[in-house]
């Protein structure tokens, strides 16, 4: 069995339950999106690590990380479940280090091609664990109708809601013949373009943006 699927199982079958945190309260002129973080009864604490990834798909929804008017990306949040000490230490060592991950900018292309507009900064994950939380960007980010926001993570993140329904799926920024492999380096630079190849079904990356619109 390929190392990944062996180490994905791991980290499903560790069934960590996501915590009862209520979602972030968002104003009504910096709606989100998508506008709630839904809770989930198992969950992965680890994506594939060093890639860029995006949620294709919840339930019947395929736009609910598409921005839908011209706007400025101004923060992220993220739901995080709380490994065990042993669970991350056992990541950290497998996985490339610290849990670490940013909001990233899309302009999608054809045959699954992407292009990486534009990156937040990278945030250390591991003091947040357990808990929702919103990272407000440095510098705010202009975004355009259609662009796809998604997810960086260099390394792990315990982000990754796992065992729902075969209508959800997350895309990562891998070739054909790749999904399997954890270690290869697939993240892009910004301006650079990756194809969004492979398709996780069943599984859900709990994040989500906030964007002011241009009137």
């Amino acid at each position: 069995m390929p190392r990944f699927r062996t180490l994905l199982a791991a980290l499903i079958g560790a069934g960590l339950a996501l915590p009862a945190v209520a979602p972030p309260r968002w104003t009504p002129f910096r709606p989100s999106i998508p506008a709630t973080l839904s809770p989930a009864a198992r969950t992965s604490p680890a994506t594939p690590s060093a890639h860029h990834g995006y949620q294709a798909k919840v339930g019947t929804n395929r736009g609910l990380y598409t921005v839908q008017k011209d706007g400025v990306l101004v923060s992220w949040t993220i739901k995080l479940s709380k490994p065990s000490d042993k669970q991350i230490d056992f990541f950290d060592k497998s996985l490339g280090g610290e849990s670490q991950a940013a909001i990233s900018v899309m302009r999608m292309g054809t045959k699954l091609h992407a292009r990486l507009v534009a990156q937040g900064e990278l945030q250390k994950l591991t003091p947040y664990f357990g808990q929702t939380v919103e990272f407000a960007l440095e510098k705010t980010i202009p975004v355009k109708k259609g662009w796809v926001l998604g997810l960086t993570v260099p390394t792990w993140a315990p982000a990754l809601a796992a065992g729902l329904g075969g209508d959800t799926s997350w895309r990562a920024s891998r070739a054909k013949g790749t999904c399997d492999d954890s270690q290869a380096q697939t993240a892009q630079a910004v301006n650079q373009i990756g194809r969004y190849y492979c398709l996780y079904r069943t599984a859900r990356i709990m994040y989500s943006a906030r964007v002011i619109s241009t009137p």
